[in-house]
């Protein structure tokens, strides 16, 4: 208890000093979270030796002179895999390290020279940094805070496209055939629960993002517990409400609404009261390669998941009380991930891609006077940039090995700098192909723009 009271004090110190800063990351499934961590911890460690970070000053201005890991303030949180992550990329052949399924933490104590320093010029200091890993899907589920299962269950059902739709379609049987009112089978609805699951799950694996509850594609330890076995119900759609009220805490109606204001207070709310409200910056990670290969309604989909997941953050200026007890996110990075799998030529047109995609949000943060910055990067670069040379023409390309070990030179396609029309799809279509890691010969982990996020994340606090 003293030990805890002693850093909680030393946390609340360092943060009125301005010496301590916590970093979320989130994304989507596949945007790369686990890859990004992974590479900023492998280049802060190697800073001022291998690594190349010349978009930092402070690194580039020879001040950045490294960071080790420390023990984490909650020893309550998993600690990020950093170790397990690279032994994946240094395996022969090299992968991809396995995605972490919930919220994971690592603290780093980076040191430097500031800019400005006095009398002794060999004078250092120290920055605190504590990284936050969760998944997005997570994110998606604090606007569930703002319905009733009711409200929830209509929506879910009338939001689905023709697509999504489909993958639902064998629940949606199951479902469609139980009456609000009659007694509930606890096995029934777990079964029916299941269904509902594996049928999100199926959605996620087609592309789709805008799945709620997100619990039930990454549950962790909640897997099997009755609080994640309710579902929408189709018999609501034309339902009276007032008779829904009257019903019987026994029947299926009542039984699942107890279990979605459950999930609410005891599953949602929790996160973002322990978790979320802590972070002072954050940066989001989106796949939007991944959507434009999947097709328009995929794509459309994930705009619809972005806007719900940029209304969940706590925006604003942080005055020094409330940098003390209430941080607030003060700075927010959005990044399309994956930048080696398109040409150089390219990345400007993936980054007004997507700055399109979050316009709305955007104008909100930037009329608010948030700071916000919207980049596209590769934590860990998997191929080269290549040229290829044909009938006197010089084309760019891309040199890299597939997941299944097939090396490839290739042009994957052009990626639009706005929102495309849906016969956009059908005019050029996209081949974005999955690559495996290079082989690293020891040092820094390749990248593409990492120092650049890493500088409007953290530089400020390296003056």
């Amino acid at each position: 208890m003293r030990q805890s009271l002693t850093r909680e004090l030393t946390d609340l110190i360092e943060r009125g000093r301005d010496r301590q800063l916590r970093l979320a990351v989130t994304g989507l499934s596949r945007s790369g979270k686990t890859a990004f961590l992974t590479s900023l911890v492998n280049q802060l460690r190697h800073a001022g030796l291998e690594a190349r970070l010349d978009l930092m000053p402070a690194a580039r201005q020879g001040r950045l002179l490294g960071a080790r890991r420390v023990s984490q303030p909650d020893l309550g949180v998993p600690r990020f895999p950093y170790d397990q992550a690279m032994a994946a990329l240094d395996s022969e052949p090299p992968r991809w390290p396995e995605p972490t399924r919930g919220i994971s933490e690592l603290r780093l104590s980076i040191r430097y020279r500031p800019a400005r320093r006095g009398l002794l010029r060999s004078e250092t200091a120290e920055l605190s940094l504590d990284l936050f890993d969760y998944p997005g899907e997570w994110l998606l589920d604090l606007p569930l805070l703002g319905h009733d299962y009711l409200g929830w269950s209509r929506a879910m059902l009338a939001g689905a496209g023709e697509q999504r739709r489909a993958l639902l379609a064998e629940w949606e049987d199951v479902a469609a055939k139980l009456d609000p009112a009659a007694e509930a089978n606890e096995a029934e609805l777990a079964d029916v629960a299941a269904l509902y699951a594996r049928s999100l799950q199926a959605a996620r694996e087609a592309g789709f993002a805008n799945l709620q509850p997100g619990r039930f594609l990454l549950p962790g330890d909640l897997e099997g517990a009755p609080v994640l076995q309710f579902f929408p119900l189709p018999a609501l759609a034309d339902a009276d409400e007032a008779a829904l009220a009257k019903l019987p805490s026994e029947s299926v109606y009542a039984t699942l609404a107890a279990r979605f204001r459950h999930y609410q207070q005891h599953i949602v709310r929790p996160f973002y009261r322990d978790h979320f409200r802590r972070f002072d910056r954050q940066i989001v990670l989106v796949d939007v390669l991944g959507a434009l290969n999947a097709g328009p309604e995929r794509f459309e989909d994930l705009s619809q998941a972005l806007a719900t997941l940029m209304q969940s953050f706590d925006y604003g200026k942080r005055s020094l009380l409330s940098r003390l007890f209430t941080p607030r996110i003060d700075r927010l990075a959005i990044a399309a991930t994956k930048a080696d799998h398109v040409t150089p030529e390219q990345h400007a047109n993936l980054t007004a891609l997507l700055e399109a995609l979050l316009a709305e949000p955007l104008q909100d943060l930037r009329y608010a006077n948030v700071p916000v910055k919207a980049l596209s990067l590769a934590a860990i670069r998997a191929t080269e940039a290549h040229e290829v040379n044909h009938k006197s023409e010089r084309s760019p390309a891309l040199r890299g090995t597939t997941l299944e070990g097939e090396e490839v030179l290739v042009f994957p396609g052009e990626v639009p700098a706005r929102l495309p029309e849906a016969e956009f799809w059908a005019r050029q279509g996209f081949d974005f192909r999955a690559f495996r890691p290079a082989p690293r010969e020891g040092g820094a982990l390749p990248h593409i723009r990492l120092d650049a996020a890493l500088d409007w994340l953290i530089g400020d606090k390296l003056q």
